[in-house]
């Protein structure tokens, strides 16, 4: 009986989730989409936010969701959105973090080299199109931003994306930061589409002004803070250590799909069907497992990294609004070389600096524009008297530099 696929899913944020047909009930089924539960949304923000413990499966079904109101929205406003188009739509957004590896973003700068999470979610559903006998083929040409009608890619990406509505409130609501909490159901009664084009009707205004605020507060406070940012680059270390060490023929204690990624170099050219299969069974359980392993491990580098995280005893991060001087980190590398008696390249690994940019609003990429009660459009800029936008687009770069706060 497919009425049984039917399912519902209570969501702490918008309370009931109807799965609207079978072929999207058979995608959250599948082992692919089930690993989302091991991913968490938020990578290492636990450790400043213990309340962000919510995973990419969460995030999916909330995208999904706000999906199914924007296509109701839109159809009552007179567009039309055939039943392929809205299953499409929805099998786009369902699917668009597939591709995440453990805790979200470490993985792309550590264990596959330069291979972006969107273009794994793209391969996953490349299979799974095999899987379903073609189902998927309008998705993945939304996705990939192909689609003939325009305003149906920019659901699934741009700067008024379902993915942005859904993760904003919902990474607010698990941290606890107040700030960020937008009301995406309303942007979402605003909507309408003009040339093919998203627009926000003129009423809604203020909406997307407190969406952009919020975007920045929520980058500032929580996306790039400081200890959450030093976090994420200890795992990406731990990761590139283990790999280090597996080349010279270390022999490190880790599961069989981590043990694949440590041993060979996977990059764009060889990422094939193989690699994908052993990366679908990858989660957050797997580094956390080989960490509290490792923190007994022999390396200096490898034990003090993992123990650091596991632990909770974090380096210090200092923010500073430009370039940190070279001779402060060659003083801290200097201190912790003649203390541990250990080369330069090891003490590269807990002392080192780096740049963070937040732009809220990127005038260049496609812009959110306003459309006004007598069918004039206008980018969101030049429409809204608030100054803060204008500011808004511009990128703001900090420099931050990381180091043992006292001893190893």
């Amino acid at each position: 009986m497919p009425n049984n696929k039917l399912k519902i899913f209570n969501d702490p944020i918008y309370g009931f989730i109807t799965i609207p047909n079978t072929l999207v009930f058979d995608l959250i089924e599948h082992k692919c989409f089930q690993r989302l539960r091991r991913i968490s949304q938020m990578g290492m923000s636990y450790l400043v936010y213990p309340g962000a413990h919510h995973t990419r499966f969460h995030h999916a079904l909330g995208s999904m969701y706000l999906m199914q109101k924007t296509v109701n929205v839109l159809r009552f406003k007179g567009v039309s959105i055939s039943t392929d188009e809205e299953t499409a739509l929805l099998v786009a957004i369902l699917l668009h973090d597939i591709g995440h590896g453990p805790f979200s973003h470490a993985m792309e700068h550590s264990i596959v080299d330069g291979i972006s999470h969107e273009e794994i979610s793209l391969a996953f559903m490349h299979k799974l199109n095999k899987d379903f006998n073609g189902n998927l083929t309008l998705a993945i040409e939304i996705f990939k931003g192909n689609y003939k009608r325009q305003f149906m890619c920019q659901l699934i990406s741009s700067q008024l994306d379902m993915d942005r509505a859904d993760y904003l409130k919902r990474d607010s609501f698990y941290t606890g930061v107040a700030e960020g909490n937008i009301n995406s159901e309303r942007l979402i009664t605003m909507l309408n589409v003009v040339n093919d084009q998203l627009v926000i009707e003129e009423k809604g205004i203020y909406s997307i002004e407190k969406f952009l605020i919020a975007r920045r507060f929520m980058y500032w406070q929580v996306y790039l803070h400081k200890t959450g940012l030093a976090a994420e680059q200890l795992l990406i270390r731990v990761l590139k250590r283990a790999k280090e060490l597996t080349k010279l023929g270390v022999n490190l204690e880790a599961s069989l799909p981590l043990t694949y990624f440590l041993k060979n170099d996977i990059d764009t050219s060889n990422f094939d069907d193989e690699s994908l299969e052993i990366f679908s069974r990858l989660d957050d359980y797997d580094i956390v497992t080989a960490m509290k392993s490792w923190q007994y491990h022999e390396d200096f580098v490898l034990r003090n990294l993992c123990d650091i995280i596991i632990n909770r005893d974090l380096l210090s991060v200092k923010l500073k609004n430009k370039p940190i001087d070279k001779s402060i980190l060659k003083s801290r590398k200097e201190a912790l070389i003649n203390e541990y008696n250990i080369s330069e390249s090891e003490a590269n690994y807990f002392v080192f600096s780096g740049k963070i940019t937040n732009q809220a609003y990127k005038k260049s990429k496609e812009q959110i524009n306003i459309l006004f009660k007598n069918g004039k459009v206008k980018n969101i800029i030049k429409a809204s008297d608030q100054l803060n936008l204008k500011a808004l687009s511009k990128p703001i770069t900090k420099y931050y530099i990381c180091y043992p706060k006292n001893k190893l």
